[in-house]
């Protein structure tokens, strides 16, 4: 990670397209005034893909050092899910979930944020065991990567797991080498599934909550989303920051929050790349200067 002046904040960026080429999503990061982007490697709609060619990858490696980027993290295709009790769904996951490794292996980037698993009413013990089980089989299969899986906080929409933080511990105390996988926070999400951060008491309260279940050190990244919906709904709707039921205090809280400087903080809000650099500049201008 290249350390220059503005790396003692977060690092504030968005999801941004690979349309084109995976090196131009670093230029349409610097455009919008990123300084960290999230990418899927390839299309989120599609289980497979072909391996990423050894031009490809020099590009996105070129591009990136010499952009004012200063951190990429992947995101895995939303296809996936490790938690399935369907046995040609779980075969195809947990293929897919290493091809995912390999790509973000390869490119260099370190974090692999993945939604951990519906369980399609298995019930949440043996969804959970599946999602582990899957993770023990990537992670044994590729010892020497870097890269490390995020678990990604969810809604805990229809039977989505990863709502409760407990149930994120749970995953990680069944791996084998839960040294190798972390944790990403998503505003949204957490909100939806009933932490409150809309004031410094609850943003407090919610923060030593997954300090205490999790471990602050665990969290690598996080998605900045307001809500469409209400505190507990566990419904997945991202809004503009500031024009959602969350509202902007949080993200104020968020972006100053001391013990997350220099992580990754990727907007995942509707709309268009001009709507990502409202976004973005709404929340530096919260920065405390």
């Amino acid at each position: 990670m290249k350390l220059v002046s503005w790396w003692f904040d977060m690092l504030l960026g968005a999801h941004v397209s690979i349309v084109g080429g995976l090196d131009k999503a670093i230029a349409r990061g610097e455009k919008i005034g990123c300084d960290s982007i999230q990418i899927f490697t390839k299309s989120q709609r599609q289980w497979s893909a072909k391996k990423i060619d050894e031009g490809q990858v020099k590009r996105f490696k070129e591009a990136l050092s010499n952009s004012r980027i200063q951190a990429a993290v992947v995101h895995a295709a939303y296809l996936i899910n490790l938690g399935s009790p369907k046995k040609d769904i779980l075969e195809k996951s947990r293929k897919a979930f290493l091809e995912e490794m390999d790509r973000a292996e390869t490119l260099g980037i370190p974090y692999l944020i993945f939604h951990p698993g519906a369980h399609l009413d298995s019930g949440e013990k043996r969804g959970i065991e599946l999602i582990a089980e899957g993770l023990n089989i990537s992670l044994s299969a590729r010892r020497e990567y870097k890269v490390m899986p995020l678990l990604e906080t969810t809604a805990g929409q229809g039977t989505n797991l990863g709502y409760k933080f407990e149930q994120l511990a749970v995953i990680r105390d069944l791996l084998e080498e839960k040294e190798r996988v972390g944790v990403c926070l998503d505003t949204s999400h957490i909100f939806a599934a009933g932490y409150d951060i809309r004031i410094k008491d609850a943003y407090e309260k919610t923060m030593e909550t997954f300090d205490e279940v999790i471990s602050l050190p665990l969290l690598k990244a996080v998605h900045i989303n307001d809500s469409k919906v209400d505190l507990g709904k566990r419904v997945d709707r991202h809004e503009h920051i500031g024009k959602g039921k969350i509202g902007l205090e949080a993200f104020r809280l968020l972006v100053n929050d001391e013990r997350l400087k220099s992580i990754p903080g990727c907007l995942e809000t509707p709309g268009s790349e001009e709507d990502f650099k409202n976004n973005l500049q709404t929340l530096r201008n919260l920065l405390k200067k």
